[in-house]
């Protein structure tokens, strides 16, 4: 049997939300250049739409870090397996990422981020999930606040499968 997908957002809901996140950042960051930090997998889709929608210079780079493997269910270990290709000294950084549940990976990674020099450190997530929160993560950019739930789709997977999926959806697994 097949996993079953409900949809939460769907593709449109997630673009325009996307192009307000861009104008909002756009407003904010005018006159400046924009370091946006994405952390893989998850956050590919969403980071290359929203450098799309932002109207001041962007400059991209990628980290990998993990937590889940493939359960449903962080394991509250976190782990970089790809680091910056480049030095963050006085750059203006907005990390961006799929979603944040709990907070310990962020908590982790934020920290880390903002010891190495930047100028500012933000958060932009797709989608926010705080009654699973045990680390105090601000998310400055938020695309949406979403119940407990687990959700695929728009770079978000499920044992790497379901990122391809042009919307948000919960899935329910089966057995």
């Amino acid at each position: 049997m097949a996993d079953k997908i409900s949809v939460l957002y769907s593709e449109e809901e997630v673009n325009a939300r996307i192009r307000e996140l861009g104008e909002q950042i756009s407003r904010d960051y005018e006159g400046k250049t924009v370091h946006l930090i994405g952390i893989l997998k998850g956050a590919t889709f969403f980071i290359c739409e929203l450098a799309k929608r932002i109207t001041v210079p962007v400059t991209l780079d990628f980290m990998s870090v993990s937590s889940y493997g493939d359960a449903t269910e962080s394991s509250g270990i976190v782990k970089i397996n790809k680091d910056l290709d480049e030095p963050l000294d006085d750059r203006n950084v907005i990390v961006v990422e799929d979603i944040v549940d709990t907070g310990n990976t962020l908590s982790y990674l934020l920290d880390n981020i903002q010891k190495r020099g930047s100028k500012s450190v933000k958060l932009c997530a797709l989608l926010d999930k705080p009654e699973r929160r045990i680390k105090d993560v601000k998310v400055d950019y938020t695309g949406f606040v979403i119940p407990d739930a687990f959700v695929v789709g728009y770079g978000l997977d499920y044992a790497q499968k379901y990122r391809n999926l042009p919307y948000i959806g919960i899935v329910e697994v089966d057995g």
